[in-house]
């Protein structure tokens, strides 16, 4: 049996609670008791047992992190963020990929398995905001993604802005005729099934808009499917016939943009000097590919601290009255080499920042 808080105290010569607080980083201790417990931590080789210390606070010590795919990268990397920030608090996530599908989406929502788990992190794409403000469970909610519930903390970039920034960007290098593919299709009630995708078309149309440009339907895609090379293929091969013209792609995500670089090289179409490409997640990908991806880059570090945050705090009861929170995480405009390697004038990356958005991209 391993050592107890209880043989550390008495071998260190303090109080329980001075252990205890040694453990939990208690800044406001002498050097020379501190040191004596932790020589005593060594000496007996303390572990703390987590399971009992959350049962006697009436938790698990378990999460739920629910993703639309795991086979996206974006959603890959995110997970291994969430999972190294929980971890780090000493929470064990239980990971879920719902591929989109509204039944499994609000299975998880409810809390479908409430009894072990402390609280749910959910990026929904089918689940409606209706459902999500009728839910009954308890089990404290961070939603990630552009939904801004009055019933639930969220953190997400703001898509428009980020749209908004990379189309920018591409007028900047003197593009005009510039392409915009990766968006789901409407539904026939006019609204998208998630939210992201019509703004991020809104922050396309709204950039050439304002630069004087035209909104061309033939400079429009919206492949179906999962975004599959072949999907983006045909896609970019439509694309080409309608306007040949077109000297620049701004893709939604970066796996289609990855997907329509590999596309337009088997057409023998140069990029960044015939056609330049944009998305948006700077997935590790992005610069790897050749050439290297321009992207949009969240701080999915910082997303995946506040959602862990911010879910603890509910846990822990110091939100649990207050009104749902919802913050807009920063973004970075990364420039590599498919939209020439560097930006113009300045010759570095732009940087964005939540609170550097201006008026009209909001």
């Amino acid at each position: 049996m391993g050592a107890t808080i209880k043989d550390v105290a008495r071998l260190a010569g303090v109080s329980i609670k001075t252990v205890s607080n040694v453990l939990h980083g208690y800044q406001y201790l002498t050097d020379e008791t501190k040191s004596r417990v932790e020589r005593a931590l060594v000496e007996l080789d303390y572990r703390p047992n987590i399971a009992a210390r959350n049962l006697r606070r009436g938790r698990s010590g378990v999460i739920a992190l629910a993703l639309p795919s795991l086979d996206n990268p974006y959603f890959a990397e995110m997970a291994n963020r969430i999972v190294k920030e929980a971890v780090a608090r000493d929470l064990t996530v239980l990971v879920d990929a719902t591929e989109g599908d509204l039944d499994r989406e609000a299975l998880v929502a409810e809390g479908f398995r409430s009894r072990l788990l402390d609280g749910i992190i959910l990026q929904p794409w089918s689940i409606s905001d209706e459902y999500l403000h009728a839910r009954t469970d308890p089990t404290p909610l961070v939603l990630l993604g552009e939904r801004g519930l009055s019933s639930a903390d969220g953190i997400a970039i703001d898509s428009r802005a980020a749209a908004y920034a990379a189309v920018e960007h591409l007028i900047g290098l003197g593009r005009q005729r510039i392409a915009a593919i990766g968006a789901r299709p409407r539904k026939r009630s006019g609204s998208w099934p998630t939210v992201e995708p019509g703004r991020r078309m809104s922050g396309y149309e709204s950039a050439l808009t304002d630069h004087g440009l035209p909104v061309d339907a033939a400079l429009v895609a919206h492949p179906g499917g999962d975004h599959t090379p072949e999907v983006v293929a045909r896609a970019i091969g439509e694309l080409l016939q309608r306007a040949p013209d077109l000297d620049a792609i701004f893709a939604f995500n970066d796996r289609v943009a990855l997907g329509a670089i590999r596309a337009l090289a088997t057409r023998g179409v140069k990029v960044p000097d015939d056609v330049a490409v944009i998305g948006i997640d700077d997935i590790e990908a992005s610069r790897l590919s050749t050439p290297s991806l321009s992207s949009i880059a969240p701080d999915k570090a910082g997303i995946a601290r506040t959602a862990i945050e911010m879910l603890v705090e509910r846990i822990d009861g110091g939100a649990a009255a207050g009104p749902a929170r919802h913050v807009v995480a920063d973004f970075e405009l990364i420039v590599r080499e498919s939209t020439g390697g560097q930006e113009p004038r300045t010759g570095q990356p732009a940087r964005y920042s939540a609170s550097q958005r201006s008026a009209r991209n909001r």
